[in-house]
């Protein structure tokens, strides 16, 4: 589990501290900020490693599982056009033409093709079934997005502080660009380097990253000058420190949210099962593909089936039954398998 931020400070003294109370407090507010400096530079770097790595997945998927989901594609498109067909032009009872829309829905719902009105004329029943099952289809999703947001909202509300957290960081952004614009110094060189720190300045400000624009006013040795030996300077520098360590704490809780975030998408989950997989010798983007290739064979399958029945090589209680591949109990498991697979491939894909 992730460390917590340890807290060395004591609370605000209620009274005021004397010379040499105050060295010792502020020393341990100085502890605690290059703590929390650290533990946020820490966490920062796995965040952007994990998102990495959830592109780099996604890149790798899409480059070699692409022909399958052309030909899946493909296969998707001559179903609903032989469904179509089949419906349009043949002439059935009610109940066979109601039995052969369930049949086609249920190919839907099973997430075997895509979703598709099969026509205008449906039966409100049918048009019902459809679009409960895709409620049904979506919940999970639906419930992910709300918690999303609802954590999101939860950041932003947990923080009181907001509107001094917001002034902290723009009272450092300015300071910092007081020093480093580079309109401001004449020699070429250093306006080229002063540009590049104002870039590092610019993207931490606009990201409300308080822990990056201290890092770079460390770095450059322009920290707030103190007279040690004045009760005034000490209790500042103390007060200053107090407010920066609250705006850290906030900011390393929610690179915390964002990681946790990341590791609950689907693309979060593919690249925790994606190690695991490598830890035991196994490649899981190949593994993903001999998946789909046997995901193409069974709606290949379908559609073939589909097509005898539109060609009336077989009967309609035979085509009622379905597709014998998708009978049996082994098909099944596969169908739950490859419909899971393919909902986070899709997921990875938007991604």
């Amino acid at each position: 589990m992730p460390r917590k931020t340890k807290s060395a400070s004591p609370a605000t003294p209620a009274i005021p501290l004397a010379l040499s109370e105050l060295h010792i407090y502020l020393e341990g507010l100085e502890k605690e900020h290059q703590s929390i400096l650290k533990q946020i530079k820490k966490k920062r770097t796995e965040l952007n490693n994990f998102v990495e790595r959830m592109r780099s997945l996604a890149t790798d998927i899409f480059h070699q599982a692409t022909p399958s989901f052309k030909k899946m594609a493909e296969l998707d498109q001559e179903i609903h056009a032989l469904f179509n067909e089949i419906l349009t032009t043949r002439k059935f009872g009610k109940q066979t033409e109601k039995h052969i829309k369930e049949l086609y829905l249920n190919l839907q719902m099973a997430g075997i093709i895509s979703p598709k009105s099969v026509g205008e004329d449906n039966d409100e029943e049918l048009n019902e079934l459809f679009e409960n099952s895709e409620e049904r289809d979506n919940d999970e999703t639906n419930q992910n997005r709300r918690q999303y947001w609802e954590s999101q909202q939860e950041v932003e509300s947990a923080s009181a502080s907001r509107t001094e957290e917001s002034r902290k960081v723009r009272q450092t952004f300015l300071k910092l660009a007081e020093i480093f614009h580079p309109d401001k110094v004449k020699d070429s060189e250093t306006q080229m380097s002063h540009t590049e720190i104002m870039k590092e300045i610019n993207k931490a400000y606009q990201e409300g990253d308080l822990a990056r624009l201290l890092e770079i006013e460390r770095q450059h040795q322009l920290g707030e000058s103190i007279d040690s030996n004045s009760e005034d300077d000490l209790t500042r520098r103390c007060k200053n420190l107090e407010q920066q360590n609250e705006i850290l704490k906030n900011q390393y809780e929610k690179l915390k949210q964002e990681l946790r975030l990341a590791k609950n998408t689907p693309e979060g989950a593919m690249v925790s099962d994606a190690r695991k997989a490598a830890k035991q010798g196994i490649n899981s983007i190949d593994l993903m593909v001999k998946t789909l290739e046997s995901q193409i064979s069974i709606v290949a399958d379908i559609r073939d089936f589909v097509k005898k029945f539109r060609e009336q090589k077989i009967t309609i209680k035979e085509f009622l039954d379905g597709p014998p591949s998708l009978r049996s109990s082994k098909q099944e498991m596969m169908e739950e398998l490859l419909e899971q697979m393919m909902e986070e491939l899709g997921g990875i894909i938007i991604f």
